[in-house]
């Protein structure tokens, strides 16, 4: 195979944008389905497809909001209203956000941590695809994740669990490089 240095260098400098600073215009429906078959381009081994992918856009992302202060204010009866605030814009302002779920099944071959791995990676594809169409993605899991009401209100069925949640937009500030981690401190070679 052909080495692809644009590629490399995109790999090597790939950076997120939070949330926050994702804004409109989000990519067109065709943009969008490409950058979802481009997420799902993944290791499934078994061909299981242990993964999906659920897509919150346009005036949804208010209901969603206004549904995750609901159940936070249930959860927590002293919130305020700055928390509460934060919780109706959690889908705000990027134009969309893809939610991946993870569907493990029984398989005699693949082990549900593969099957997991691989629901991650959609998220991590979904991140990359963003990026190639011009636009950039910040993925989050945040407690809605783990929280059964508000899971089942965004789509989770009762052997589903979120992974993630792929933000996606127009960035408003330039990416910034953070620390890494030094290969010395966390690559090791097995030997006898």
């Amino acid at each position: 195979m052909p080495q692809h240095d644009a590629l490399i260098d995109y790999l090597k400098n790939r950076r997120s944008v939070t949330a926050p600073f994702l804004t409109n215009p989000g990519p067109t429906v065709a943009e969008l389905d490409q950058i979802m078959e481009i997420g799902a381009r993944v290791p499934d081994h078994g061909k299981i497809v242990p993964w999906r992918m659920v897509v919150y856009q346009g005036a949804m992302r208010e209901i969603v909001g206004e549904k995750l202060a609901d159940i936070w204010q249930q959860k927590h009866p002293e919130a305020d209203d700055e928390t509460l605030d934060v919780e109706r814009k959690r889908f705000l302002p990027a134009p969309l956000t893809i939610g991946v779920l993870a569907r493990p099944q029984k398989h005699p071959k693949v082990p549900e941590l593969e099957q997991l791995l691989s629901a991650g990676c959609v998220c991590f594809n979904l991140v990359h695809a963003a990026h190639a169409h011009g636009y950039a993605a910040h993925w989050v899991t945040r407690w809605f994740s783990f929280d059964a009401d508000a899971a089942t209100m965004l789509g989770a069925g009762a052997d589903e669990q979120f992974v993630g949640f792929v933000h996606i937009g127009t960035p408003e500030v330039a990416p910034q490089e953070r620390d890494r981690p030094r290969l010395k401190d966390v690559v090791s070679y097995w030997h006898e």
